[in-house]
């Protein structure tokens, strides 16, 4: 398939803050019709973590989501700050929301995260040989727990639906399946 040539006729930051970037675009499509009001969302993007003990278990987080108004189950993870690598990306939120730091990282997969609407990219890594060596320090908003649960359980939370952030769903099968646990 061919890329389509869509042309933006116009463009408007109606959001510009610290956690959020809204741009609302005049799109003509090849046909001459117009989409007037196509938002997107900019980001550098985030990163998850998969970060593996020496034995076997997992590092998790159970996290407040105030969009969802829930606590979730998840995989550490964060966004990633303007010029900042993702893989350093991983490794800061890794330790600040853990604790835990590792000795061998692996990127295991990049996509975008919601192409509809959205320019940034997923970035998922496995971390191996997670220790704790630091306390928390957790972001204004953040409000988590952290917990190691052996790959067995976490196995079965990921296929019961209980780890429920859609990002750690898909961090989770890529890496069981780049681990050959899956």
């Amino acid at each position: 398939m061919e890329k389509p040539r869509w042309h933006v006729r116009s463009s408007t930051y109606i959001v510009e803050s610290e956690f959020l970037r809204l741009r609302k675009d005049e799109i003509e499509l090849p046909d001459g019709k117009r989409i007037p009001d196509y938002f997107v969302r900019e980001s550098p993007g985030f990163v998850v973590t998969f970060a593996m003990t020496d034995d076997d278990r997992v590092v998790v987080v159970h996290q407040y989501r105030y969009g969802a108004d829930r606590i979730t189950l998840e995989l550490p993870a964060g966004s990633i700050d303007d010029e900042e690598h993702a893989l350093d990306c991983a490794s800061r939120e890794l330790t600040e929301e853990t604790g835990f730091t590792a000795d061998r990282w692996e990127e295991v997969l990049v996509v975008p995260s919601e192409p509809v609407r959205s320019n940034s990219n997923m970035h998922v890594f496995l971390a191996h040989n997670a220790r704790r060596t630091h306390e928390q320090k957790l972001d204004i908003g953040e409000h988590l727990e952290w917990e190691l649960m052996r790959i067995d359980e976490f196995k079965r939370h990921l296929f019961e639906g209980s780890i429920n952030a859609l990002s750690s769903v898909a961090a989770g099968y890529a890496s069981l399946r780049r681990l050959g646990r899956l």
